[in-house]
């Protein structure tokens, strides 16, 4: 994610809902990416300048760092290493997915601290806030995909209202302009747009992206 913040905070305080909302967070990516194809991985994402298969490997690899994080091995920079996509990246993404989901429904403490070396060399992370960090970033990922392979992208409205202030807690400054991140500089909004365009205006993401390569031809709903 790189939000390079030791400030962002996750208000839910109900560590077991929002380990939930979580995992439901991280199987939609997994229903969605289940869907690529070879052919699909050179497509340009509207996740900055990464095509999919980068994106792809971005999180596949933050699923293994947070799941180290979550055992008590996020120092390890082993964990973070980012890696191209072997011959099956599905089979690759949703194992890493379910291993981040089976390292967090161990964390029977939410103040237990992470190391997350992405976000601090120095300091440590409460668990419930760690898992705040990776939530928002698979909802607004999820979107990147469901955008680039043109399906749609439903989350809920109970895992919606629990990511928008998560996102916009998210710190708006000079890292957000680096071509390598994950997120942009917030957009603005209209006070009437849905939770879910709010979530993706506040990291930098037009509601509006459409693939310039794959134009009005869609595959229909993603779920």
């Amino acid at each position: 994610m790189h939000m390079n913040t030791a400030d962002a905070f996750v208000p839910h305080t109900d560590f077991a809902h929002l380990r939930r909302l979580h995992a439901r967070a991280v199987r939609d990516s997994v229903t969605l990416i289940r869907r690529v194809t070879p052919a699909d991985l050179a497509l340009p994402t509207p996740c900055a300048a990464w095509a999919l298969d980068a994106l792809l490997a971005h999180m596949t690899a933050q699923h293994h760092g947070f799941a180290a994080a979550a055992r008590g091995e996020g120092r390890d920079p082993a964990h973070w290493s980012v890696r191209p996509p072997g011959a099956d990246p599905a089979g690759q993404y949703t194992a890493a997915a379910e291993s981040v989901i089976a390292a967090f429904a161990t964390v029977d403490d939410p103040e237990r601290a992470c190391a997350l070396p992405e976000f601090s060399a120095t300091r440590t992370f409460p668990a419930v806030r760690a898992l705040g960090f990776h939530l928002i970033d698979y909802v607004v990922h999820t979107w990147d995909v469901a955008r680039t392979l043109d399906l749609d992208y439903a989350p809920g409205a109970e895992l919606l209202r629990a990511a928008l202030p998560i996102a916009r807690a998210v710190p708006d400054g000079e890292a957000r302009l680096d071509p390598a991140g994950a997120f942009r500089p917030g957009l603005a909004v209209d006070e009437d747009a849905d939770t879910l365009e709010k979530i993706l205006a506040a990291l930098g993401r037009s509601p509006r992206w459409r693939s310039p390569e794959r134009g009005a031809a869609g595959r229909g709903t993603g779920r």
